[in-house]
């Protein structure tokens, strides 16, 4: 049988990645949410997890999704607005409202899907949506499936930003969002001066605090910790990160929640998280909420190793938080970089296009509070041997 001629192209495409250096494979990964994971059978320290506060493990919290699995059973069967609700969801999202001094929360099965649940339930095509340049995917995506005219501005320039506002301020529906803390470079939204302008502009402000939650603002996000988050609309974040779990949220005022919940389609036709998942988010939310340490101690440890590979005569761009880029530009550069690291006994993530501009490839480091000072001298040893090997 003749192939289709989709499959050519399909095929050609391939080989041009390949070439590129650009393809993409499911790494050999075991464990890899641990602070040690199982890479082509050596246990390597994990600094490509974004279980930053190393709660993926803890006992309390799998103790507390075990108990959540015995008593409710092991999934929900269905949307919570038909039957996949349990006195344990309600319990989560009230607690979370308390914790990010909200008047309400909801939940959802992602990150991603809460991104695009509020683009879809807030905008439209008379809404213009103000986007940082280097905003998450599932940001760009909500925006586009929404139908709304994308606006973007370049990455954390406030003036650009200010010049696109003052040109729609005739229109009567607009949304500025922002990540908080931008995920390949690990540098922080200038919250203050958007906050501003939203005020001024008259415009909708949602942050999403995924990478930020559980680290800054004792937790709770950045907007937190600048002492802003009641001049922000919609506050997104995730269990997937911090918290060492699953799951998307979003906090904020009642009625913008129930409008949520009632247009949000990534809600409405989901089946929700698994009885495990919520048990699990519950206790990480309490054991946040009752000790912010760990949170303080990542972002020591962060600027620690941030200054010592710059002292190396590595670029780490503007990094501010437990990100850390370390920029090689390069395709095949940094995919070599990567296997010096491993050779070295650490695992980092090879950051390529389009996940990154063109041109700044990186390995992503990616730090957790769980790692011991023995594992930061390694660390810092692996890369000042990658810098010798590559001058």
């Amino acid at each position: 049988m003749t192939p289709k001629s989709f499959y050519r192209r399909i095929e050609g495409e391939l080989a041009d990645l390949e070439k590129a250096s650009l393809f993409r494979d499911i790494p050999d990964v075991d464990y890899g949410s641990a602070r040690e994971l199982v890479f082509r059978g050596r246990n390597l320290l994990n600094l490509a997890s974004n279980d930053y506060l190393g709660l993926a493990n803890d006992e309390r919290l799998k103790i507390a999704a075990v108990g959540a699995v015995e008593q409710y059973g092991c999934g929900s069967a269905a949307s919570r607005l038909v039957t996949g609700n349990f006195r344990l969801y309600d319990e989560l999202e009230c607690e979370l409202a308390e914790f990010k001094e909200q008047e309400a929360s909801m939940l959802f099965t992602s990150g991603y899907a809460a991104n695009l649940a509020i683009m879809d339930s807030f905008a439209g095509r008379r809404t213009i949506v103000f986007s940082d340049k280097l905003n998450h995917a599932s940001i760009l995506d909500g925006i586009r499936l929404s139908g709304a005219r994308h606006v973007r501005y370049r990455h954390n320039d406030i003036a650009h930003l200010k010049k696109r506002m003052e040109s729609a301020k005739d229109v009567d529906s607009r949304i500025l969002v922002t990540d908080t803390i931008f995920s390949m470079d690990g540098d922080l939204a200038r919250l203050e001066e958007i906050a501003d302008l939203c005020d001024f502009y008259d415009t909708m402000l949602v942050v999403d605090e995924a990478h930020a939650e559980g680290v800054f603002g004792s937790g709770r996000g950045i907007s937190h910790e600048r002492n802003i988050a009641d001049r922000v609309d919609l506050h997104m974040g995730a269990f997937s990160k911090g918290f060492g779990s699953l799951g998307g949220a979003v906090s904020g005022r009642k009625d913008l929640i129930s409008y949520l919940r009632n247009k949000g389609r990534s809600f409405v036709f989901s089946t929700a998280l698994s009885p495990a998942v919520i048990g699990a988010n519950l206790a990480a939310l309490r054991l946040i909420a009752s000790d912010s340490s760990r949170g303080e101690r990542l972002l020591v440890m962060s600027r620690e190793l941030k200054t010592y590979l710059e002292s190396l005569g590595f670029n780490c761009g503007d990094s501010a938080s437990q990100i850390i880029p370390v920029i090689l530009g390069d395709n095949e550069k940094v995919l070599a970089a990567r296997e010096k690291i491993i050779g070295e006994g650490v695992y980092t993530a090879a950051i390529r296009p389009p996940t990154v501009p063109d041109g700044t490839a990186r390995l992503r480091i990616s730090l957790r509070a769980d790692l011991t000072d023995d594992d930061l001298q390694k660390i810092k040893t692996a890369f000042a041997k990658l810098k010798t090997d590559l001058t």
